[in-house]
């Protein structure tokens, strides 16, 4: 059996939107509780928010659920939430966009850990990602085909600027957004260590196509964990400076949405 092929698909309506699932579960009863949601801080580091002394930092209330858990911050007055405790991957993430985009989002930031490529990035360095490399499946069903996505650049410079106020040492670059953690390859990586790419993940270019299809604002930060400069796999000696930096970055992007 073949199957078309539908080249300008990102064109095309689609027959189930995060609306319907929205209105779904709130017929079910299963919708989280934010009717003043503008922005999201999606953080993919488990448990982050949770811990007690970021907790005391940036106090919150549960919402409920939504794939994970969501939580408003109390600040806020209801408008900025902190979504946690969620899968990783473009899929899940896109997914996720699409509902807090349907319940009023309209800046959403990612923070998570990231691979360096660059052999000058170490563990726990901060990179603000303002485009990424569309090598996963999902920012093709959304977007005419390219090799990059863009952030928001207006999100990407409060972020900056929120960084450097804090004077925290960062830097500013493109990431490798790919599916297929396990095969990333030595002729890729020498190529985007050349184009100066500065990290690699899994969840950026999705975002930013999602949210560039509906009107809103996105942005990436990530802290570098693990490295792939030397072209092998090489896991963080010392974790300490990777915790603190996303507990600094937590609060960077807290202050930056809310």
């Amino acid at each position: 059996m073949s199957f078309p092929n539908y080249p300008e698909k990102h064109n095309l309506r689609a027959v189930f939107t995060a609306q319907d699932m929205v209105v779904y579960r709130s017929q079910l009863g299963r919708l989280p509780k934010a009717p003043g949601l503008e922005n999201v801080l999606i953080c993919l580091q488990r448990g982050l928010p949770e811990r007690r002394r970021v907790r005391w930092r940036h106090s919150y209330r549960p919402a409920g659920r939504l794939m994970g858990d969501l939580y408003l911050l109390k600040k806020s007055g209801g408008k900025t939430a902190v979504l946690t405790n969620i899968g990783i991957g473009a899929p899940q993430v896109a997914s996720l966009v699409e509902e807090l985009i349907a319940l009023g989002a309209r800046r959403l930031v990612l923070m998570s850990l990231a691979g360096g490529l660059q052999p000058d990035l170490n563990a726990g360095e901060v990179v603000v990602c303002e485009r990424a490399i569309r090598d996963e499946g999902v920012s093709h069903h959304y977007l005419p085909p390219a090799k990059h996505i863009q952030a928001n650049p207006e999100l990407v410079q409060e972020l900056v600027a929120a960084l450097t106020r804090r004077g925290l040492k960062h830097t500013v670059g493109a990431s490798w957004s790919t599916a297929a953690t396990y095969r990333e390859t030595e002729a890729e990586i020498r190529q985007y260590q050349t184009e100066g790419v500065k990290t690699v993940e899994m969840e950026a270019a999705a975002l930013f196509a999602v949210c560039q299809c509906r009107g809103v604002q996105a942005a990436s930060i990530h802290v570098v964990g693990d490295s792939l400069a030397e072209y092998r796999w090489q896991a963080p000696r010392d974790v300490n400076p990777i915790e603190r930096a996303l507990e600094a970055v937590y609060d960077v992007a807290i202050e930056v949405l809310g």
